[in-house]
């Protein structure tokens, strides 16, 4: 008639929150990893678009050109007219 110093309802509360406990670790951890990656997308995606607008810099201009008739004299007809 000896009695235990701790009831299996101890046990199984003190199992519940280690687990609990765990959980929480757990979905920090995968938070944390989550906005890791948000960081590191939005830093890839603002690389594209600024080399994106580089190019578009380089090329000279918006829209489309004529062969034939560029503004700049380099059309087909200033060369070969």
């Amino acid at each position: 008639m000896c009695r235990r110093w701790f009831s299996n309802d101890d046990a199984k509360a003190a199992e519940a929150e280690a687990a609990a406990a765990q959980r929480v670790a757990a979905e920090e951890v995968k938070q944390q990893a989550i906005q890791e990656r948000a960081i590191a997308k939005r830093e890839d995606i603002s690389q594209a678009l600024t080399a994106s607008s580089e190019r578009k810099g380089r090329r000279g201009g918006t829209g489309r050109r004529s062969m034939i008739m560029a503004q700049s004299g380099q059309g087909f007809l200033s060369r070969f007219g």
